[in-house]
């Protein structure tokens, strides 16, 4: 090996371990992404020289003229002063707020009132059936009880005499 080549060499093993021994680059984090459905759209030249020249000129430019002279101010339909247009009756004092309704019972509650009365009414009555029905079975038991007791009576008797 010559000198130049061995130099050559030297001076890129040298450049090389420079290389290693920078610092590495900083982190530099992506630009956020953002969804944009617009983005891959594109229309053919051709098809976008067809729509361009599917409307003359003069009605573009009667379009954006009648567009300049256009009122900016309140449009007519609406009236200029704060009373109302027709005679009717407003809701409230004619500021456009209707009245206050105060917080409470609401007027129908009358009905379902009633209607949970007339199920109270049929629970009780049913409630005083069951009692009514589990009295009398125990009075049925109680003589059921008084029978048995006088059959083993009349049985024991009937014994006896024999």
């Amino acid at each position: 090996m010559t000198q130049k080549e061995e130099l050559a060499a030297l001076k890129a093993r040298v450049a090389e371990l420079e290389a290693k021994a920078k610092p590495p680059k900083p982190f530099e984090p992506e630009p956020p992404w953002h969804f944009d459905p617009t983005a891959n759209m594109s229309m053919p030249p051709s098809a976008l020289r067809e729509m361009v020249n599917a409307i003359p000129d003069n009605v573009i430019r009667d379009i954006a003229m009648r567009d300049n002279r256009a009122p900016t101010g309140r449009p007519g339909v609406i009236p200029g002063s704060q009373q109302p247009a027709s005679p009717r009756p407003s809701a409230g004092d004619g500021t456009g707020w209707a009245r206050e309704i105060p917080i409470g019972l609401s007027p129908h509650q009358r009905y379902v009132d009633a209607q949970l009365d007339a199920q109270d009414a049929k629970d009780r009555q049913e409630r005083i059936q069951q009692a009514a029905s589990v009295e009398g079975a125990r009075k049925v038991a109680e003589q059921s009880e008084k029978l048995q007791r006088l059959i083993e009576q009349n049985a024991r008797l009937m014994e006896k005499l024999k």
